[in-house]
Formats: structure tokens, sequence, C-alpha cells
């Protein structure tokens, strides 16, 4: 096994991460005079990392899990997040997605793979949106910085979300928090796929694996030239040009819908939600 700690380029996790989570996820809720939290549990990494994280914080009575099974959800993936949302003591709703799946995708006559990948997705936020509605929640997503800047999600699907605890967080970094805050080794063990179709990876549609994907975006965060990341990171020219081509092409995922200037102040450009206090 390689050790990743010997590389001169990687993420690291910082001590306080979990305090600063709770600190931010405390302070959103009672801005927006919410009740609690929705966070669909798929059984996979991230959605386990974030319900514990807001257990941690809130306490588990301002928590609703939500298991989204369908017909390409693995047995073992859901049975895994119930018993995490029972060990933390998390209220469950299960929503059985087939049914607005197979409509959906039979009224828009959708039969390829990554489009009904993307209905699925979606109907899953839908579902959370409404459970959240009831109950004046909101709505936690579960995407990590390595998703959100590569653009490895779907847009309004599992890329939309009220809050986004770990979105400043790589896959490694969110790994070594799940073994901080006590996730199961086997989920921290399982390999990443959101479960959108039989036998889909997250790092075999990325075309990397995470490990080395997270050195060469740490090194364009840092403004690192590609031969500095090639020599840090220990990767090839080719895949910082292919992580470089992910992240430039997704830009428009990681932006509200672009809005043209015609007023003094524009939503997504110039307008300061702070100033509404004053």
């Amino acid at each position: 096994m390689m050790d990743h700690s010997a590389f001169m380029l990687r993420p690291v996790l910082k001590p306080d991460t979990q305090q600063v989570i709770s600190i931010f996820l405390k302070h959103h809720v009672s801005l927006a005079e919410a009740e609690g939290v929705v966070v669909g549990m798929s059984g996979g990494l991230d959605s386990s990392v974030t319900a514990k994280l807001a257990v941690d914080a809130l306490g588990p009575d301002k928590v609703l899990a939500v298991l989204m099974p369908e017909s390409s959800t693995p047995d073992e993936s859901m049975a895994d997040a119930r018993d995490m949302a029972e060990a933390w003591h998390i209220h469950v709703e299960n929503v059985r997605m087939n049914d607005i799946v197979n409509s959906t995708a039979r009224t828009l006559k959708v039969s390829d793979r990554s489009r009904l990948g993307n209905i699925k997705s979606r109907a899953r936020m839908i579902a959370l949106y409404n459970l959240a509605a009831g109950r004046k929640f909101l709505v936690l997503g579960t995407g990590n910085k390595s998703e959100l800047l590569t653009g490895y999600f779907t847009k309004w699907g599992d890329g939309a979300s009220d809050l986004c605890l770990l979105g400043d967080l790589y896959k490694t970094q969110v790994r070594e928090l799940a073994t901080h805050i006590g996730i199961p080794e086997k989920v921290i063990a399982r390999v990443p796929s959101g479960d959108l179709w039989k036998g889909q990876t997250d790092e075999g549609e990325l075309g990397i694996d995470y490990a080395t994907l997270d050195r060469i975006l740490l090194g364009i965060e840092l403004g690192m030239k590609d031969t500095e990341i090639v020599k840090e990171a220990r990767v090839d020219t080719k895949q910082v040009t292919h992580v470089r081509s992910l992240v430039k092409k997704s830009v428009h995922k990681r932006r509200m819908g672009l809005i043209p200037k015609l007023g003094s102040r524009t939503v997504g450009q110039d307008w300061r939600e702070a100033e509404l206090s004053h």
C-alpha cells in the first residue's frame, strides 16, 4: 500500500475541522430559523460523515435521515445506512424512488444511462426538499471539494442543497475525518459510488483515483504551475492536464444561473446579503 504521507503536496485535515463545521451548522440553522436538517443517507462515506457531523452538532432530534433506494441501490449500502442512523438515534424516513424515476424516464423517453442517472439524482433532491418543507428543516448536501471542483455531480441534483458541510474538504480529508468521528470501517473502505447504475464507481468515471486527484487539485488551488504540481505531487503531466480540463469545463456547475447586469446591485455579482441587516 502506498504511503500517502510521503507526498510533499497533499491535503491535510486540520485539527479543528469538526468544531468549525459544527459552529457553521448551528449558526446557519439558527439564522434560517429552521427546526433541523434533512440528509439523504446512502450508506456511502460522504453522506455518513455529513449525518454524523449533524448529529454531533445539533443532536439526533434535529436530524432526519432519508433512505432513497431504487433498482440500482445495493442492499448492503441501505442496511449500513439504517444501522448507522439507528446507532445515532436519528429518525429515518424511507422513500422508494422506483416509481418517480421510472415514470419520469418514460414521460421524457430517456434510456441513456447518464441522463437516467441525472434523473435519479434530481428525483432524490425532490424527495429531500419535500420532506424538509414539511418540517421547516434545511437540506444538507453531501458533496465534497473533489467532486465540486471536477464537476462530478448532477446540477440541481446532488449538487443542490441549503448547506454543504463537506464542500471545502477533499475526498481524502473526508476519509480522515470519518475515522476521527467514528464512521464504521467498512463504510470508509467502500468503493465510492453514486449508485446510479450497476457497477458505477466515482474513480472509474473521473478517470483518476481520489488520492492522486486531490494532490493535483490542491496544487491548482494553491496556484502552482503544472511543472510544480508534477514534481511536488509526484504525478505525470497527462494527469494534471486531465484534472485541469475537468475543473475548467465544469465552471458553470459551480455557479447559479448567470444574470445580465441591469440594476445597481445584481444577485450573483455584487449583491451582499449581509447588508440586509443594516
